[in-house]
């Protein structure tokens, strides 16, 4: 199965599952609905650049979609939007009354700005490498800061790795990806301190067929264990016979002898904080980015599923502490941004 088929299986199952284990995290923040809206749904709309079934878009695409069935908001959204027309969307959706649009501004920071100016009653809770900034006040940024849990499977992948060689393989060499493969190399190094590690990026957000083919590179190279920032790269480690450790999403259920663990992001939270502002009246600049550490339950590490048994006893100790401290406040795993290389 491609990586698009089983991210799309995946979306269905997801979906039935948003009421249990999907929504599991956000409970326990407090950032669950609780029908304190008792005005009507709000009306949001998604501008994704890439399809919502690219892993680190459909986490908040499911959000959305959770919270539009539990009554919440009314949900709308645009994919594949090329950057050129980004800021037009943004005009189209808020001039037809969306009082919160959501999506990635990445690739268009200054010119989504400008239209945020022009639509003051409209609240943007936008991806963005960039801080709030109180000259937009209706614009919230948020990333995906889930090093929390890309460290604790890197400490399972240090612990399942013989060779020490591993080959990562990422989109673009940004922030919210650089600090995930930073977090990731600082969990294998627990395990494994004389790891080495070959790091690739593809220069896009949604190509399987290069992603796979960077990670044949890597194995031809040496790598036994591959981290799968990109769909595609579990293709290649199936197909070679090694590990995989998975980003953002779980896909365990699709790669079930080759995915060890996976780090997920939980949007929930972020977007519960976000509507809750707005029903309250007081959304402004701010930094969401914050609702994805592991203690506000915007991350956690997939269950082991079919590896259960599999990963060394000093390893999952190794994990239940640090995750114990992650939760507590006691420990916090470095943010580390700038560009990662080959060792």
């Amino acid at each position: 199965m491609t990586d698009r088929r089983s991210l799309l299986a995946h979306l269905t199952r997801r979906r039935m599952l948003m009421g249990s284990a999907g929504f599991a995290a956000a409970a326990s923040t407090g950032f669950l609905p609780q029908r304190l809206f008792a005005q009507e749904p709000i009306s949001v709309a998604g501008i994704y650049t890439v399809p919502v079934e690219q892993q680190w878009v459909s986490r908040i695409h499911l959000a959305a979609e959770a919270a539009k069935a539990d009554g919440q908001i009314t949900y709308t959204f645009s994919e594949n939007t090329a950057n050129t027309d980004y800021p037009r969307v943004m005009r189209e959706y808020a001039e037809s009354g969306a009082k919160l649009i959501v999506g990635e501004i990445f690739g268009v920071e200054q010119e989504a700005r400008e239209v945020v100016l022009d639509y003051p009653d409209t609240a943007f809770l936008m991806g963005s490498s960039f801080m709030p900034d109180p000259a937009y006040p209706n614009l919230a940024v948020f990333d995906n800061y889930i090093q929390d849990a890309s460290y604790l499977s890197g400490i399972i992948a240090g612990a399942m790795t013989e060779t020490g060689n591993i080959g990562m393989v990422g989109g673009f060499p940004i922030p919210e990806v650089n600090r995930l493969m930073h977090a990731f190399m600082a969990g294998v190094k627990e395990m494994k301190p004389d790891a080495t590690f070959q790091v690739s990026f593809i220069g896009s957000w949604f190509d399987p067929p290069k992603a796979k083919e960077t990670a044949f590179a890597m194995i031809e190279n040496g790598a036994d264990l591959l981290y799968a920032e990109r769909f595609g790269v579990s293709d290649a480690a199936q197909e070679k016979g090694i590990l995989a450790i998975g980003n953002v999403i779980d896909t365990q259920a699709d790669y079930p002898e080759t995915v060890v663990a996976s780090a997920l992001w939980h949007f929930e939270p972020t977007l519960q904080a976000a509507l809750a502002k707005i029903a309250e009246g007081s959304f402004e600049a701010d930094n969401y980015g914050l609702y994805s550490f592991m203690k506000e339950g915007g991350c956690s590490l997939a269950p082991l599923g079919t590896f259960e048994g599999k990963v060394p006893q000093d390893a999952l100790d190794m994990v239940a502490e640090k995750e114990a401290a992650i939760r507590a406040g006691d420990f916090k795993v470095e943010i580390d941004d700038s560009e990662p290389t080959s060792s």
